[in-house]
């Protein structure tokens, strides 16, 4: 789901490694993302069955599988 997300800093592609930081601004996870910046900004904010109709394809529910993720 992309409901948690509330701001995406600096450009990537799908599959790139990525720093997840919380309210404080400190690192709290990384992992590979599932959607391009460009792609997350337009789904932050929106569950994953809305996914498909922002983006015109479907594709993961999730930003960053939990199985792609590391908490730091």
């Amino acid at each position: 789901m992309a409901t948690g997300v509330k701001k995406v800093s600096g450009r990537f592609r799908k599959g790139d490694h990525i720093k997840v930081l919380d309210k404080n601004n400190l690192e709290c996870a990384r992992g590979l993302s599932s959607f391009s910046s460009d792609e997350i900004e337009r789904i932050m904010g929106h569950h994953s069955r809305e996914i498909e109709k922002l983006l015109g394809y479907v594709s993961k529910s999730e930003v960053i599988h939990k199985d792609d993720m590391v908490e730091i």
